[in-house]
Order: structure tokens, then C-alpha cells, then sequence
């Protein structure tokens, strides 16, 4: 404790002191979790401390963020709850708008969107600053996918694999196994370092995997930011941008890093509840014009940097509300990806983990990453599972008479090393190398 402590007074002696004015504002109106200032016209997306007052027994500061303005009053949703909120409130600003803090020491720690350590530890010492929103690269800054990425599951190394640099999503509707395959690539992925985020998720997983990737080998390459379903849209938003801009720092340091976002669809739903506090119209079931643009903002973020020869390879899952492959978020998620894994309900009920669709999943990238024979026998292969899935009625019911459609048939003979291949134990891993042998080996036995 005394330790920490001294840690504590250093960076406060050498923290630069501003001898200017403070600018107060004054709480006029709140509605909900929106707040209305008077008095502090601060730029969108700073943040700003209600001083409730020692009169006020029981209550403690509340942390809020401007989101708007309006009438000449800055418009602020609070990063925690009412609670005891009281009317004209002191409120001041709060930092440098639009800066977050990052550095070495978030490695093997787990933050929550406002970069304070949820994991029990000690205070971080964060010396850099990084725009929240990220830096804005231009197009020809940024470098192509050329070098293969081994997320350590098989059956996406060998039939949609993944590129240095790419953005991957995952989509499927709840329940079907996207937290568990998230889990065994942040697991067993090769990379520098890897970032997690995990958004308006339960906060038991946000626990689980803290407790799982937080010791061993790996701890000293992951950075967890976790904001659970319970809190504020504001607050939901703000992780996935500074888990994104962790992610950047690193990328700048020339480092490959990974970023897992889980998920992208909690992130929109966050955007939409800001935009309709706001007062935006809904446009696409439900869903701002902003909510949707704030997934595609996030996306563009990762990516290679030929400045810096450092990546962001992004896999980002995708809830699909009501399995529906059209919903909003689904649908723009899909356009502005790299490639998707689509998870499947009826393979996850039949016990097959990870329950991929293969036919429905692509890699856009693999063909400039793979050898010409990989590329063909995955493309093989992916036609006997086609195959083998259209007719999967008409072959139980046994309408279907051998020899009437060769690829089927040999489909059907292979049916059992085909689910062999593409199935893998939880919490194991298969490397990109053996991936590609196993393929080659299955389709060199169907040739035969």
C-alpha cells in the first residue's frame, strides 16, 4: 500500500498543473440520463464531474459525457446512474476532450472505458495520449493483407483463412457458440498483442474470461476493456472506441496486434440509444443513421499501417436479433468487412462446435494468402459440404438413390472424416500449418 502510494505521488509531481481558471457550469435540467449545463460549453465527447456537494449525505460524484448542445446548453448523459442527483450541481470539466490515456502498463490488465483497472490491481501509470476517435489515415496509407493469420481454429485456418490485417465477423443469433469460438481464438491466436473488448455482455463472463486469460504464458499480451450490459450507452460506446484506440497505440509501435470487439450489435444498440435521446429519427428498423455510421467508424479503424508496418487484425461478432441474416446491423456489418464466419443454430443443436456454416462463411482475402492447391481443395471441399447439407432431407428420408449425383455420393462416404475436420474441442487449438496439411490430406483421400 505505501508502495503505491509513493507511485501515486510521483505521477502527481510530475503531472503538468494548470494555473488557469476552472469553467463551471451548472446542472439546468435532466431528463432520464440526460443532462442539461449551463455555463460549460465544452466540445462534444469531453467529460465532465457533477459535484453533488458535502450537503447532499450520500451522494458522490457522477462522471458524465457531453453528447450535444443545444439552445446554448451542453447537453451530457451520465456514465453511471440519478442516483441523489440534485438541481443546480457544480459541474466542471473533466481532462483533455477527446483523449484517452495509454501505455505499456494496460499489458495483462483488465480496464473499463475509462481506462481504471477493474481486475483489482493498482492504479495504471498511462503516459500517452491517443484521440479517442483514433487518427485518420488516408486510403493509400494502408497497407494490403499479404501475410496469412492463424487464429488456431481449423476449420477457418484451412477453408476462410484469415490475413494479417484483415476485419472478420462472426454473426449468429444468441446462443450458438460466438463467445465460445471469441474464447478459443483470443486463447490460441498468434500475435503481438491482443485486445479484448467485450460490450453489454453478462458481467459473469466478463469475470470468466478475465479469470481464464488473465494467467499463464499470455497474460503479459492481452488487454481486457469490459463494460457489462448494465451501464450506460455512453459508457458501452466509449469502450469499444478505447479499446480500438489501445489497439492503435500498439499498432504504431510497429506491433501485429488482435483485436476481438464482442459484440459490434451492443455497440449499435448504444449508438441508437444516444441518437434517440437526441432526438434522431429512426431509419432502418429502429436504427439512427449515426448508430449504423458508428460501426462502420469502428471497422475502418483496423487495418495495416505501412508507416509503421504494425496491424489490427479485427474479428468482430455480429448478434443477428431473431437469427435474422437482414437485420441492420447484420447487413452493414457484412458490406464493410473483409469476410464473415457464419455461425449455424442447427449445427450448434446437433452438438457440432464450432457450429460454422461453411458454404455461408468466406474469407475475401484467402486467395491472395493461400497456395493455388489449398485454394482448390478448399473450394472442393466446400462443395461436398454444400452438397451434403442441401440434400440432408432428401437423404434421411431415403428418397435419394446412390449414383445419381457423383459429388454427393462422395460427400456422403466422407460425411464422418468431413465433421471430424471441421469439429475441434473447446479450448483446443490447431495451428495454421496443420490445417493446411489436414485439408490437403482429406481431399488427396477423396481423390483416391
Amino acid at each position: 500500500m505505501i508502495a503505491e502510494l509513493q507511485l501515486d505521488l510521483a505521477r502527481m509531481r510530475a503531472a503538468p498543473v494548470d494555473t488557469g481558471p476552472v469553467r463551471m457550469g451548472r446542472v439546468v435540467a435532466c431528463d432520464g440520463g440526460l443532462i442539461e449545463v449551463a455555463g460549460l460549453p465544452l466540445p462534444v465527447g469531453s467529460l465532465g464531474v457533477i459535484e453533488n456537494g458535502a450537503e447532499n449525505r450520500g451522494a458522490s460524484d457522477c462522471l458524465a459525457e457531453v453528447i450535444g448542445f443545444r439552445a446554448g446548453h451542453s447537453l451530457m448523459m451520465l456514465l453511471g446512474d440519478t442516483m441523489l442527483l440534485r438541481p443546480r450541481a457544480s459541474v466542471r470539466g473533466l481532462g483533455n476532450p477527446g483523449e484517452v490515456r495509454v501505455g505499456e502498463a494496460l499489458l495483462g490488465r483488465a480496464v473499463d472505458a475509462l481506462g481504471a483497472p477493474i481486475d483489482g490491481g493498482p492504479r495504471l501509470n498511462l503516459p500517452h495520449a491517443w484521440p479517442l476517435a483514433g487518427q485518420r489515415e488516408g486510403a493509400l496509407e494502408r497497407a494490403s493483407v499479404a501475410a496469412p493469420f492463424d487464429c488456431g481454429v481449423r476449420a477457418i485456418n484451412a477453408l476462410a483463412t484469415m490475413g494479417v490485417g484483415q476485419r472478420l465477423g462472426i454473426m449468429a443469433g444468441s446462443g450458438v457458440g460466438k463467445s465460445v469460438l471469441v474464447d478459443t481464438i483470443a486463447g490460441h491466436a498468434v500475435a503481438d498483442v491482443t485486445v479484448v473488448a467485450l460490450i453489454g455482455e453478462r458481467a459473469r463472463e466478463v469475470s470468466d474470461f478475465v479469470n481464464r486469460h488473465m494467467a499463464g504464458h499470455r497474460r503479459g499480451k492481452i488487454v481486457v476493456v469490459a463494460v457489462p450490459a448494465d451501464h450506460a450507452p455512453n459508457l458501452r460506446l466509449r469502450a469499444a472506441q478505447y479499446a480500438s484506440a489501445i489497439a492503435e497505440y500498439f499498432r504504431g509501435q510497429g506491433k501485429r496486434v488482435l483485436l476481438i470487439l464482442d459484440s459490434l450489435t451492443r455497440v449499435a444498440h448504444a449508438a441508437r440509444e444516444l441518437a434517440l435521446v437526441l432526438g434522431e429519427p429512426g431509419a432502418a428498423r429502429g436504427y439512427p443513421p449515426s448508430a449504423l455510421a458508428a460501426i462502420t467508424r469502428l471497422v475502418e479503424r483496423a487495418g495495416n499501417s505501412a508507416r509503421t508496418g504494425g496491424a489490427v487484425t479485427g474479428i468482430y461478432t455480429v448478434l443477428a436479433d431473431g437469427d435474422d441474416a437482414n437485420d441492420p446491423v447484420v447487413d452493414t456489418a457484412r458490406a464493410i468487412l473483409d469476410g464473415h464466419i457464419v455461425l449455424s443454430r442447427e449445427l450448434a443443436q446437433r452438438g457440432h462446435y464450432p457450429a460454422i456454416d461453411v458454404p455461408a462463411s468466406l474469407s475475401r482475402v484467402m486467395d491472395d494468402l493461400v497456395t493455388p492447391d489449398i485454394a482448390r481443395a478448399a473450394r472442393r471441399l466446400r462443395a461436398l459440404i454444400a452438397a451434403r447439407e442441401s440434400n440432408r432431407d432428401l437423404v434421411l428420408m431415403g428418397a435419394y438413390r446412390a449414383g445419381s449425383d457423383p459429388l454427393l455420393d462422395t460427400a456422403l462416404a466422407l460425411s464422418g472424416t468431413i465433421d471430424g475436420f471441421l469439429t475441434q474441442e473447446r479450448g483446443g487449438a490447431e495451428p495454421l500449418a496443420a490445417s493446411h496439411a489436414a485439408l490437403t490430406a482429406l481431399m488427396e483421400g477423396a481423390v483416391a
